[in-house]
């Protein structure tokens, strides 16, 4: 049984697809069987794996598939990954689980139903500095923790929101934190638990005529294992990225982890300690793609792997997916609009 291949398909071949088409028919323990899409199959540059406009329709006529790749737009995960259940499939889902906590929820009570695995892909919880903040916030190494600051400063303007694409729209895209930056606020939840006491304040300054939503926000909040912390976030930056940061004050010591994808330690004084040298980490292009051989979201595919063969567990289950999508809700819930003009019109 341990030697067996599993069989994957996968849902929406767009880039994040092309991704996880590519992670499966690397690793030697995979086998890719079937992909679907809604756009014909000459506009997408795939190989030859036996393809389909409808999901249903494949994973009836392929029912030796045991895991389905769910890649589609923001808003179509949970309804895909309610379908694979249905078909008795684990589900690997990109991020966002879903766009709402209910929806989650949903996914979650009908894969207990079905005794199916629900593998959430948080990527970035495998990169070195991640490790590293996550041994020593939990072994106390920073001490109790007093202020968090995540700073999120991309671009995102008419290279990335094309008109008819899905990216900018309420039901599709979902917004900003959703889209951008849930990465960032899953790091935050997995190194320093939930949050309360909301308060958010979000701008639109230069996407009126692009994405349904803001693109900027000032977040402040408590976390409920102690310390206070905010979130800075937009894609209003000019032609490029800038930064993802987190700064942690701890009672003994302080740390800044830097760089454009938060891939660098900028900062490390901590009482009585002496900073590892760290892995290196994986390069990252201007919208976040990982570039060369080896990237995080073959982790991502190893643990589901060594999860469904009995090895271990997986490493964002489905109740953290759940939590992300549950934090993002309540920061948009907990909001004071402020309506920026267009840059550049008077």
């Amino acid at each position: 049984m341990e030697n067996r291949t599993i069989k994957f398909a996968v849902i929406g071949c767009g880039h994040i697809g092309k991704r996880h088409m590519e992670m499966v028919l690397r690793n030697t323990e995979c086998s890719l069987i079937a992909i679907m899409d809604v756009l014909p199959q000459e506009q997408l540059n795939i190989g030859d794996v036996p393809f389909y406009n409808d999901a249903t329709a494949m994973l009836t006529q392929n029912p030796e598939v045991e895991v389905v790749c769910i890649c589609t737009p923001n808003g179509l995960h949970s309804s895909y990954a309610l379908l694979a259940l249905d078909f008795k499939k684990h589900v690997v889902i990109e991020k966002p689980m879903a766009l709402t906590k209910a929806d989650c929820e949903k996914i979650i009570f009908k894969s207990l139903q079905v005794s199916k695995q629900i593998f959430c892909v948080m990527q970035n919880r495998y990169s070195p500095p991640s490790v590293w903040l996550k041994e020593v916030v939990d072994k106390k190494v920073i001490g109790d923790i007093c202020m968090v600051q995540l700073i999120c400063y991309w671009n995102r303007d008419h290279r990335y929101y094309k008109a008819g694409n899905w990216k900018g729209t309420a039901d599709l895209d979902g917004g900003t934190l959703f889209t951008q930056f849930s990465h960032w606020i899953d790091l935050m939840y997995w190194l320093f638990g939930d949050i309360n006491n909301i308060k958010a304040t979000f701008a639109d300054f230069n996407h009126q005529q692009s994405t349904s939503f803001e693109d900027s926000g000032i977040v402040q909040f408590s976390f409920v294992n102690g310390g206070m912390g905010s979130i800075n976030y937009s894609t209003a930056v000019w032609d490029k990225n800038l930064e993802s940061s987190m700064s942690i004050i701890g009672s003994k010591g302080s740390i800044k982890v830097g760089g454009q994808y938060m891939n660098e330690v900028d900062y490390c004084h901590i009482q009585n300690y002496t900073m590892p040298e760290l892995a290196p980490t994986n390069p990252a292009n201007d919208y976040g793609d990982y570039k060369g051989s080896a990237n995080n979201h073959g982790y991502v595919f190893q643990n589901v792997i060594d999860t469904l063969k009995g090895r271990t567990h997986a490493t964002t289950n489905a109740l953290e997916g759940l939590k992300v999508v549950d934090i993002i809700e309540r920061i948009y819930l907990h909001n004071k609009v402020v309506k920026a003009p267009i840059l550049g019109v008077k």
